[in-house]
């Protein structure tokens, strides 16, 4: 029984330092900017300190926490549904469909600084949408279903390579909007506002009800396709709504914040590292820990080169990238267990 509970426990524990860590990392956050903590030194007696706060550093600081949790949460989905410890939130080609509509959304439209803050986020966000939707579809379409995991796999890695260079190639074409896809393609959780910090979080919330309510299929999932189907589950289906809730979660987050790399891959693994739990809590677990390294990540992006800030998208691109090849040489098992059946 002792043995049983040992798990749960650590699992508990984890959560919790996690939490707890995500509130340090909230309070830190809305302290530290490009003048470094002056803001908050001038609290009691200026209005502008306390404006700068509360409507720039506290929901950009609760924003990055919502999109690391969306990668997070996708980053296991994205595990488990494809039995590959390398597999990552952007496969499907929906980081790039996200991109893509934002880039045509801005050339059809054209975003003024004079323009309601609010209008522009809806519609650069529902471009992102439908161009995470449309690149997913395409990628069902091109590997023929979703039954064949390697074909799925190759299709998400040409559909996003293809759709990537269009909205390059839109880049080129159109000078007038490459300040704003750049600051998507680079990663940024600048623009992020109290409107968006809403949006993420009723995602998040329906994302995370949805993995929980599917994770017992990735559980059966786990120990082979075969022993799954002989459990009767119905894989096809739930495959289909599991790709759904990952399209949709890295959508939201790449409308927010842009191409951020490595946050969904790496916190899975760092979970891994602590406990061996079921999907259920690792879902739980991979989110709350996504949430706290993008936070963090963005928080050391503001004040490495302040009063200069650098894009928290290549900050997590140089760790990540870094994590992952010690990772492959810490375990080789990690790349020889990368084979897809």
């Amino acid at each position: 029984m002792k043995s049983m509970r040992s798990p749960q426990r650590i699992d508990s524990w984890l959560s919790l330092a996690l939490l707890v860590i995500s509130m340090l990392l909230v309070a830190l956050g809305a302290s530290v900017g490009s003048t470094g903590f002056e803001s908050v030194l001038r609290l009691g007696r200026d209005p502008l300190a306390l404006q700068i706060v509360l409507d720039i550093r506290l929901p950009r600081t609760l924003g990055a926490w919502s999109a690391g949790a969306l990668l997070g949460l996708s980053g296991a989905l994205a595990q488990g549904l494809f039995r590959n410890p390398l597999a990552d939130p952007y496969l499907l080609g929906s980081a790039s469909g996200a991109l893509l509509g934002v880039a045509v959304s801005l050339v059809l439209f054209g975003v003024s600084p004079f323009a309601a803050q609010w209008l522009v986020q809806v519609g650069l966000t529902g471009a992102a949408f439908a161009g995470a939707v449309g690149a997913v579809l395409l990628t069902l379409l091109l590997a023929k279903g979703v039954q064949q995991t390697l074909r799925l796999l190759l299709a998400g890695v040409i559909v996003g390579v293809v759709l990537g260079a269009i909205s390059s190639l839109i880049m080129l074409m159109r000078p007038e909007v490459m300040p704003t896809l750049q600051a998507f393609i680079l990663g940024s959780t600048g623009f992020v506002g109290w409107s968006a910090c809403a949006l993420m979080a009723v995602v998040w919330l329906l994302c995370m009800l949805l993995a929980w309510l599917l994770s017992p299929v990735l559980d059966g999932l786990s120990l082979g396709e075969a022993t799954a189907v002989s459990l009767g589950l119905p894989l096809p289906q739930v495959r289909v709504l599991l790709i759904g809730v990952l399209a949709l979660a890295t959508g939201t987050a790449v409308a927010q914040t842009g191409m951020i790399a490595f946050v969904g891959l790496a916190a899975p693994h760092l979970v891994r590292s602590v406990c061996r739990t079921t999907h259920g809590h690792l879902i739980w677990l991979s989110s709350l820990m996504g949430g706290v390294l993008l936070m963090a990540a963005d928080t050391l992006a503001r004040g490495l080169m302040a009063p200069q800030e650098l894009p928290v998208g290549v900050l997590t691109a140089v760790l990540g990238g870094g994590y992952l090849l010690w990772l492959m040489n810490r375990d080789t098992r990690i790349v020889s267990g990368a084979g897809l059946s």
